[in-house]
């Protein structure tokens, strides 16, 4: 096998923790209502298992939802807890590794409640500990790693966000206090796998509700909000982005998964837009060629970033890696919404 000279950093092994990996390229999460009540299936497990054995580094999977009666009202969301759920995971994890891939899965409270004033301290504890018990369970049936859900307007987001936390106790009120829960899911997860089992948060400025949503218009600001997190015991972070080449602060063209690893020292993962108009696929959408990837690459290169996380693009052709490797961009099949009706 052979790969282009100009895609040679996307296929650099690297080790996040003890986590050794053969490239840089994720699979991104991206939940899919394919679960009849909740469980992954068999067709789960092969779609999962066609990206590991045609190169992706890393899967992580879509979200996976924590036992919590608040968690989700959506139908057919894979669930992270019962017998059922936990032994179609086992089956997927089987099926990754054995085509000698690695997968994280992403564990998730969407917060259907909408309104974070509305838990109580005793049920912030309670989901606290569903998470830990989730982190749990993943260890214990052979996953790679987890990835906390912490954006994109889900539970933890909630918390961080002003606009839907009002709250005045410890957590809320202040930047400290909009952290809190977010640090006791990270710390309570961090006891339940050890000092050695990689955790990754899921990050993200943007909401569902307002593409235009910050957190944090500074980078100081940014580094309030992170550093506790990445003191709980994150290992690495994974910044949801809608374009990875945007800049995220004026004066530096650094994004946010540059401006995070900049902030926390952590490792980063890059993601939004890879492999659509502006990434891989030229912005015509007829043509795609390694001249078209030189900016992310280049980021790559300097450090920007450490992994390059791929959704759309993957979703609609399984070989997107091995394609990107042995330089066959012509075969590259572009995203299509048709691509969302069916779990290949």
């Amino acid at each position: 096998m052979t790969y282009s000279q100009s895609t040679q950093a996307l296929f650099q092994p690297v080790t996040i923790g003890n986590l050794a990996l053969p490239n840089r390229i994720v699979m991104a999460p991206m939940t899919r209502q394919f679960a009849s009540n909740g469980v992954p299936g068999q067709d789960m497990a092969d779609y999962y298992r066609r990206r590991a054995e045609n190169g992706v580094g890393l899967i992580v999977t879509g979200g996976a939802l924590i036992d919590h009666p608040d968690t989700s009202h959506m139908e057919n969301v894979t669930q992270f807890f019962g017998e059922a759920a936990l032994t179609g995971w086992a089956n997927v994890v089987a099926a990754v590794h054995e085509a000698g891939g690695r997968i994280i899965p992403q564990i998730a409270h969407i917060g259907e409640r909408g309104h974070v004033g509305d838990y109580s301290e005793t049920e912030i504890a309670d989901i606290v500990q569903a998470f830990a018990q989730a982190a749990s369970e993943a260890k214990r049936i052979g996953f790679d790693g987890i990835e906390i859900h912490g954006g994109h307007g889900f539970l933890i987001d909630q918390f961080f966000w002003e606009k839907t936390n009002p709250r005045t106790d410890r957590y809320g009120g202040d930047t400290a206090g909009r952290t809190r829960f977010a640090v006791e899911v990270i710390e309570a997860s961090r006891r339940a796998v050890g000092p050695d089992f990689p955790i990754g948060l899921r990050f993200s400025q943007w909401k569902m509700s307002d593409y235009t949503a910050r957190l944090a218009e500074t980078p100081e600001m940014l580094e309030q909000i992170l550093a506790p997190m990445s003191e709980a015991g994150v290992d690495m972070f994974h910044l949801s982005t809608r374009r990875f080449w945007e800049p995220e602060f004026e004066g530096s063209e650094l994004n946010l998964a540059g401006w995070v690893k900049k902030l926390t020292g952590k490792p980063t993962i890059t993601v939004g837009s890879v492999g659509l108009d502006g990434g891989f696929a030229k912005p015509d959408g007829k043509e795609a060629g390694a001249e078209a990837i030189g900016a992310l690459i280049a980021r790559l290169e300097r450090g920007e970033f450490d992994l390059v996380a791929v959704g759309r693009a993957l979703l609609a052709d399984p070989a997107w890696a091995s394609k990107i490797r042995d330089g066959r961009f012509d075969e590259l099949v572009l995203f299509t919404p048709e691509a969302e009706q069916t779990l290949y």
